[in-house]
């Protein structure tokens, strides 16, 4: 067997669980890459006797896991909502600042008048700053444009991003985030303008990858979500929901139904839900960074995610409103204080799990052999600090 690169000395948590090792831990491991692939992961002792390896590193003892995915993130936009934090801080609820033309909306005029250059170099500022986190496969959501030229550019960014950095970015389509003013009371002329303009001509550009919506009271409705599902369903693509954050209006259900990526948010999620998400193999996205900016004191349903066997995935929902963080390792411990998570589970939220929520599962999220070879070298002395220490590199 010949390698192009083989680490030697290490320790590796492979997020491939086996029983009474749920992260997959093989200590005094090997892991062989060949063609930016992984070839070999294995106790060292179990190389092949025949093996050559153009590059050999040694480890130091070191632990590596495969590198991170957020798969909920909003990080191309302009503008910032400080001004909104500071009057929630003086008790107006997130609802009413929305209700009022703030929230999303304020990002959508900042976002429609920032040029595609301005806002790549706005996104890659804050990509880079998630690479030094170990972070190395994305999604990133349109929505902050609501019409068509802002929206193509925002996936246009996503698009530039992906080739130019070599990165998996999964671009999701969020044309049903809010109503645009120039929609003001005309939910149903929107979500028409979505289904029958906005996502064929995107989707024939080749810019989306998956669909997305918000199925909230301050959002749309069950019925207008499953419109665009439809569509979308139409059109090959998969979706994802914004479902439970602040209410339950059965949005968890409806993405099951469709076979969802994922539901995210969940608060409000009920165990017929959730049952449906098992069924459907959805995965259930927390996103504790949001929960904490906005002082929410309803936490998603773990213990019923669990008794059902659904999957759980952190991710940061980086965005100006409700979560201006860059930080998944700090989601990873507000997820274990916060949602009560263990280590384990917080930390197959961001690897496997995340991968399974961008339905990138067969190419990323673990170490085995066939995978990509994207490896994170952890300065630490066992998975668990990741969750431990409040945010530090130590990539």
């Amino acid at each position: 067997m010949i390698f192009d690169r083989l680490l030697v000395n290490v320790n590796a948590a492979t997020m491939v669980p086996k029983e009474g090792n749920g992260l997959g831990i093989i200590e005094n491991a090997a892991i062989g890459i060949k063609d930016r692939q992984i070839a070999f992961v294995g106790a060292a002792d179990a190389l092949p006797k025949d093996y050559q390896a153009g590059e050999t590193t040694d480890c130091a003892a070191k632990w590596v896991t495969p590198a991170l995915a957020d798969c909920h993130t909003h990080l191309i936009y302009a503008g910032d909502r400080a001004a909104e934090f500071e009057k929630r801080l003086q008790g107006v609820s997130y609802e009413e600042i929305s209700r009022a033309g703030g929230g999303i909306l304020s990002t959508v005029r900042a976002t429609r008048a920032a040029s595609e250059e301005e806002l790549y170099e706005l996104a890659l500022r804050r990509l880079r700053t998630m690479l030094l986190e170990g972070v190395a496969t994305f999604e990133m959501k349109s929505g902050y444009g609501l019409d068509l030229a802002t929206e193509r550019k925002m996936l246009r960014v996503a698009t530039m991003m992906r080739d130019d950095m070599g990165l998996r970015i999964q671009r999701t389509f969020l044309g049903a985030h809010a109503l645009p003013p120039e929609y003001a009371n005309r939910a149903v002329d929107y979500i028409d303008h979505v289904c029958n303009d906005m996502l064929p001509a995107l989707h024939e550009e080749k810019l989306i990858d998956a669909v997305d919506g918000f199925c909230e009271n301050i959002g749309f409705s069950r019925a207008q979500m499953e419109k665009v599902f439809k569509k979308a369903k139409e059109l090959g693509l998969p979706v994802k929901l914004h479902a439970e954050q602040l209410s339950n209006q059965g949005g968890a259900a409806l993405a099951a139904e469709f076979g969802a990526l994922s539901a995210d948010h969940i608060e409000y999620l009920d165990e017929a839900g959730v049952k449906a998400m098992a069924a459907a193999g959805t995965v259930a996205v927390l996103l504790p960074g949001a929960f904490y900016y906005l002082r929410e004191k309803q936490t998603p349903p773990v213990d019923l995610l669990r008794k059902h066997g659904v999957p759980m995935a952190i991710a940061t929902d980086h965005n100006p409103g409700t979560s201006p963080t860059l930080s998944l390792l700090l989601m990873l411990n507000m997820s274990c204080t916060f949602f009560r998570l263990t280590p384990e589970e917080a930390l197959l939220g961001v690897t496997r799990n995340a991968a399974k929520a961008l339905g990138m599962d067969d190419i990323c999220g673990t170490l085995e052999a066939g995978k990509v070879a994207d490896v994170v070298l952890w300065d630490i002395d066992h998975p668990r600090d990741l969750c431990y220490y409040f945010p530090r590199p130590p990539v």
